[in-house]
């Protein structure tokens, strides 16, 4: 099977992996340490229905995964938008286009749910998926800040 679906409690740990397994992620996530936060955030994400934590399922073992969120507006029109965070493919599974196919079922799923937008942040320093998403048609239209707390 090859395909995103929502991701389960037995699959946490495997996305910490994938989150922390680069440069920038392996200096906020702890993929060998206690998983509470982390179970505690599924749960929150699970229990959302204008959330879900997806990963791609690769013939049973997880390759990637994605956060996508459902955020009402009243701009646009009273327009909804999908948000995309924190894309992950492992490493082995790289240039096998399973980014793509990921990105292009959140599409689908963010037009089917009647959105008008899908957008997503991603760190300045990661100019590979900066050119991934442009790829896929993503414009960097707006500037985006975060104020850590």
């Amino acid at each position: 099977m090859m395909a995103l679906r929502n991701a389960t409690r037995t699959d946490v740990a495997r996305i910490v992996q994938l989150l922390a397994d680069d440069e920038l992620g392996s200096a906020r996530e702890d993929a060998t340490g206690d998983m509470t936060s982390y179970l505690e955030a599924f749960d929150a994400i699970a229990a959302d229905r204008n959330n879900a934590l997806l990963v791609w399922d690769e013939d049973g073992n997880i390759a990637g995964c994605l956060q996508l969120t459902f955020i009402p507006g009243l701009s646009r029109h009273g327009s909804w938008r999908a948000q995309v965070e924190a894309v992950r493919v492992g490493r082995e599974y790289r240039g096998k286009q399973i980014g793509e196919k990921m990105m292009a079922a959140v599409v689908e799923a963010a037009r089917a749910r009647g959105c008008g937008l899908v957008q997503l942040t991603t760190d300045k320093q990661r100019v590979d998926a900066h050119r991934f998403y442009q790829r896929l048609g993503f414009v960097a239209s707006h500037e985006g800040m975060k104020l850590k707390l």
